[in-house]
């Protein structure tokens, strides 16, 4: 790794948009570190993107397993000394159900991974965020979770109701706008995206009737990862560009 390089870690990274966005950050000359709860299969996928000459190395983490994650940054701080870009990719769906059916077990199972596995990451991380000069959090969430989207009759979101899901992901918002308060004065940018409605397993696996290029959703995180200094903060971008409403 060259000491010059920023240092990235995208948790959720085997697969999907996560798979895509460690590989564009490589691309960018990042030094990534591909984060996956499933050894085997976080194995595989740095080592296909390695195989293509990208700076990408595996480091094992399931958010919802606070000392898995408190050894990767342990991990990390030893190998590279400080952490420049986070990206929050992590994220299940526990069940569809509309709020009137929804059960504690799905919600509880969902918000684990989506929203405290996101604050468990980020929170263990701040130490080495704090030792970058321009520290960078990207949290990806979805045009679902907006409530602006979700209470506006004119806009085909209202239709869904798929209460753990959603509900995950307009806590995640809102905790994307609180980091960035607390973190503006010290220089650590804090955003939301949605990558769109992409061919994942997250939607069923593939094909998905409707469902775009994964690869494409990346790119509204790659971008948001690699602003600069004068770039936004509290901002929830979605992948056509248009900053949607928390």
């Amino acid at each position: 790794m060259s000491t010059t390089a920023r240092v990235a870690l995208v948790t959720g990274g085997n697969k999907g948009i996560g798979h895509h966005i460690v590989g564009q950050l490589a691309q960018h000359g990042v030094h990534v570190y591909l984060a996956a709860r499933d050894a085997a299969r976080g194995r595989a996928a740095s080592g296909m993107l390695t195989e293509r000459g990208l700076d990408v190395r595996f480091v094992q983490i399931d958010v919802t397993d606070a000392p898995s994650v408190l050894a990767a940054a342990e991990q990390v701080g030893r190998e590279s000394g400080r952490l420049d870009i986070l990206v929050n990719n992590a994220a299940i769906t526990s069940g569809l159900d509309p709020a009137s059916k929804v059960t504690v077990e799905d919600l509880r199972r969902t918000f684990e991974t989506n929203v405290f596995g996101a604050v468990t990451v980020t929170n263990a991380f701040l130490p080495l965020l704090r030792m970058s000069s321009s520290p960078r959090i990207v949290n990806v969430s979805s045009g679902m979770g907006s409530i602006a989207l979700m209470a506006d009759p004119d806009i085909e979101l209202t239709k869904l109701n798929q209460a753990a899901y959603q509900a995950s992901k307009a806590a995640l918002n809102a905790l994307t706008v609180l980091y960035a308060n607390e973190f503006c004065a010290y220089g650590i940018k804090v955003n939301a995206v949605c990558p769109g409605y992409r061919a994942t397993e997250l939607n069923g696996g593939l094909p998905t009737p409707g469902a775009g290029d994964p690869a494409d959703g990346a790119k509204v995180a790659v971008t948001m990862a690699m602003i600069d200094d004068n770039g936004p903060t509290a901002q929830f971008l979605g992948d056509t560009g248009a900053i949607y409403p928390w």
